[in-house]
């Protein structure tokens, strides 16, 4: 059951917390103990018995044998299996062992495993941690693995230690800094998107620094170990502030939390105020299940969280991917699209604020009856329509309104938003590319928004440059300039600065020194006068979430140190067919040349 019915959390991956168990050959039993009397929503549970090993069955079997999974796949329903199991991958694995029995039993059991847990259509594996500093060849097969899945993600489970107390190479005795283990490993397979990271939660945590950088990493479980808590005063488990405040930050990133290990205190009772949304009036169940309590105080830190607010609630499921970039120009928007946009209620109020101040300035007080000719070019399904009919009325102007769309499933929503509104004798619908329409008249305002992540992406030059000859001489654009920005990702001040971190540059060290893979840009607009409207981050206009940065990667990182400045040469390039990017480094180490073939990405914040 999840953690809590917090208003805008609904769709948050942190609202449901697992278990890990051990092995159990009995999986429908193990899990109806862990979901029904626990009330967890998920199992982390073992596929096979850790006593297989494959030498020892090929030496006393002639080769032939049943393989022994955790029962067969009839057990559970599919729905169960996928929902409900993470399959943990047999801990004993050591790819890079110097045993060769080791190293191979290790491999073919690590494929024979993942394959059975593809087979049930599990959506995760915790893979075991790297035993050695050393890891190539793990990650050889973990990547060599990944070619072949289809949508199961791959936990790698990564200790969280301290820089300055990092974990022993079980092999060399040598300390291990997990962070540059896991950047090491994630590199040798590919940064595959299907690998992601379990962190084990320790009673000791590193410096708010190093935690820092797990938050810019692909996080899906923390796992919280039962001796990390502490006891309260009435003898129930709960956690230090500092353990609580990244608790606190895994749900503000969508990071599930699973509870390890035995019951080291007592277990949930009547009268616990602990505040759960774990609705159970059987006293009984919440005294079998010992992991009660530990669960009931995760719920509780999370019932602690404030609501998201509606701006984050519509980002949410934009977080931390590389989107395809809209090209409106060429395809035709869904309705699901023109819905996100008019939901951005901060942008439609700058556009109304612009309108009213053009208006103002047009007509004055004294010729407040004459009407002003205005043309919303990619009118879409009519929010700058209602945008400038109400600065109209709060102006008190009269105006004329042409609302040209080529795309013929929005131009049917204008046509009803027109009669339902009884806007009929002052808008008009043009079913129309802007670009090719004979304007009866010419537009005292013309009214776009064709900006684009990065201000020109999605073809505003082109556009508009077919639209401005029916704009009069003396005419008003709105926007009426615009710039596009690169920003180093360390100049960011926005919340979501660390959220995109990963795609743009890590810090291995306390140094400072960062290694760039890519770099953002932002459009910044003058609507009109002292009106604006843009993404960058040091003066992005705030409560806005339709643009997020758009991300220009780099094949090779640069290395930067503190203070130090990333120049880069930038192209906008035109052929008869399409527009595209090409861009380069040239300090502080010169680059290979990059370029779009027609296509950019932007990553949402």
């Amino acid at each position: 059951m999840p953690l809590g019915d917090k208003p805008g959390w609904e769709k948050s991956e942190s609202r449901y917390c697992g278990v890990e168990a051990e092995f159990d050959d009995d999986i429908a039993n193990l899990l109806s103990f862990n979901l029904n009397l626990g009330a967890f929503d998920f199992v982390v549970a073992p596929l096979m018995n850790p006593t297989y090993r494959p030498s020892l069955v090929q030496a006393n079997s002639g080769g032939t044998c049943v393989l022994p999974f955790a029962g067969s796949d009839l057990v559970l329903s599919p729905s169960q299996w996928s929902s409900h199991v993470v399959g943990k991958i047999s801990h004993w694995i050591d790819l890079d062992s110097e045993d060769e029995t080791l190293r191979m039993d290790s491999e073919t059991t690590l494929k024979q495993e993942i394959a059975w847990a593809n087979h049930l259509s599990l959506q995760a594996c915790l893979l075991p941690s790297p035993k050695s500093k050393s890891c190539a060849n793990y990650a050889r097969c973990v990547n060599q693995i990944l070619q072949g899945l289809n949508n199961i993600q791959l936990w790698l489970r990564i200790p969280l230690t301290k820089i300055d107390d990092a974990s022993m190479d079980a092999n060399s005795g040598e300390l291990v800094d997990s962070w540059e283990q896991w950047n090491s490993f994630r590199i040798l397979c590919e940064h595959h998107s299907q690998l992601s990271v379990a962190l084990d939660v320790l009673s000791s945590l590193p410096s708010v620094h190093s935690l820092g950088r797990w938050f810019g990493e692909s996080v899906r479980a923390a796992i919280i170990s039962t001796d990390t808590f502490l006891t309260n005063a009435r003898g129930y488990p709960c956690l230090s502030k500092r353990h609580q405040n990244l608790i606190w930050g895994f749900f503000n990133h969508s990071i599930q939390v699973v509870v390890s290990g035995t019951s080291l205190r007592n277990t949930a009772a009547p009268g616990s105020d602990l505040v759960t949304n774990h609705s159970s009036d059987n006293v009984e169940n919440l005294q079998k299940h010992p992991l009660r309590s530990y669960l009931d105080y995760i719920g509780y830190l999370f019932q602690k969280m404030d609501p998201l607010p509606q701006q984050e609630r519509y980002e949410l499921g934009y977080r931390d991917f590389l989107q395809s970039p809209l090209q409106p120009l060429m395809d035709n928007l869904e309705a699901q699209t023109y819905e996100t946009f008019e939901k951005d209620s901060m942008k439609y109020m700058q556009y109304q604020r612009a309108v009213s101040k053009a208006l103002l300035d047009r007509v004055p007080n004294e010729e407040a009856n004459v009407t002003t000719v205005l043309m919303v070019v990619g009118a879409g399904r009519g929010p700058l329509v209602r945008a400038s009919l109400q600065a109209a009325e709060e102006t008190g102007r009269k105006i004329k309104v042409y609302a040209v769309e080529k795309n013929p499933n929005a131009v049917v929503t204008l046509h009803s938003l027109v009669k339902l509104e009884g806007w009929e004798g002052i808008v008009t619908i043009i079913s129309c590319d802007m670009r090719y329409w004979d304007a009866p008249e010419k537009a005292d305002i013309l009214v776009s928004e064709l900006l684009g992540s990065f201000g020109d992406n999605e073809l505003s030059p082109e556009c508009l440059d077919g639209a401005q000859r029916f704009l009069k001489e003396d005419g008003i654009s709105i926007p009426s300039s615009y710039v596009f920005e690169f920003t180093h990702p360390n100049n960011s001040t926005t919340k979501s600065n660390e959220r995109y971190k990963k795609l743009l540059f890590e810090l291995p060290d306390d140094t400072g020194s960062a290694m760039v893979h890519g770099f953002a840009g932002y459009f910044d607009a003058v609507l009109y006068k002292d009106v604006h409207l843009g993404i960058e981050p040091s003066t992005a206009t705030p409560n806005m979430f339709s643009w997020f940065a758009i991300f220009f990667p780099l094949r090779t990182p640069v290395c930067m140190k503190p203070g130090s400045s990333l120049e880069v040469h930038f192209w906008r390039c035109c052929g008869s067919s399409k527009v595209w990017y090409e861009w380069c480094v040239a300090a502080p180490t010169p680059g290979a040349m990059h370029n779009t073939n027609g296509r950019s990405y932007w990553v949402g914040l």
